[in-house]
């Protein structure tokens, strides 16, 4: 039986939002090990060499009315954050496990539900700070680990760790060393942890070794249309 799983986010991402919610349930019911990574979706993206969808005008549209519908249908508290796209190093850096230590997951959905549940700019120090204080936690001292040398150079540890096993978006979950992309993907990680994965692995590497035919140009879109 396996017994932890892997997440990985960004709070760019409200699919990630979305994500943590299912995946606190599924683990906390199953008495699974729930590891705990923010990574740089941004960092992800130079990686891979892709755009992230606030950069594709249309996709950016569609995602905020997906997440809408998607939390009506669930019952979920939404407003997005202030601003969007942000900068979200310093609400990443206070989730990490070297910073927020044994309180991680409360400091996550503190975040989590603060950003997208409530609306703050994730961006402010200012603001990021009154959430965690809202919620009973040392703003003062976790943003001080925060700001550390060690907690930036953390996050571009865990990045690089990401990439290294093949974390391409967020979110992101591993069963295993098995990898699951998107908060639509959550039956899948179930299925998984009771062993009874659909994927036929030798289909997957007979497509994996046909030639291919045609590559495109890499074009940064303009959104000129």
């Amino acid at each position: 039986m396996i017994g932890r799983v892997d997440f990985y986010f960004d709070y760019i991402s409200g699919y990630a939002y979305f994500a943590w919610l299912r995946i606190q349930e599924i683990c906390d019911r199953r008495g699974v090990e729930l590891g705990v990574h923010p990574v740089l979706f941004a960092g992800l993206l130079d990686r891979w060499g892709q755009l992230g969808p606030a950069e594709i005008p249309p996709k950016r549209a569609w995602a905020y009315k997906d997440a809408f519908r998607h939390a009506k249908l669930h019952g979920i508290e939404l407003s997005c954050p202030k601003y969007h796209p942000f900068n979200p190093l310093l609400a990443l850096r206070l989730s990490l496990r070297e910073v927020a230590g044994a309180e991680q997951r409360r400091v996550v959905s503190t975040l989590f539900r603060a950003g997208w549940g409530q609306g703050i700019d994730l961006g402010s120090p200012d603001e990021l700070a009154g959430a965690l204080d809202r919620e009973g936690l040392d703003s003062r001292a976790l943003i001080e680990r925060a700001s550390a040398p060690e907690a930036k150079e953390a996050l571009r540890r865990d990045t690089e760790r990401a990439v290294g096993r093949g974390v391409f978006g967020v979110p992101t979950t591993f069963v295993g060393d098995e990898l699951f992309w998107g908060s639509d993907r959550m039956d899948y990680v179930e299925l998984a942890l009771d062993g009874r994965d659909p994927l036929d692995e030798a289909r997957v590497r007979e497509a994996l070794a046909r030639p291919r035919a045609a590559d495109r140009r890499k074009v940064r879109p303009t959104g000129d249309g």
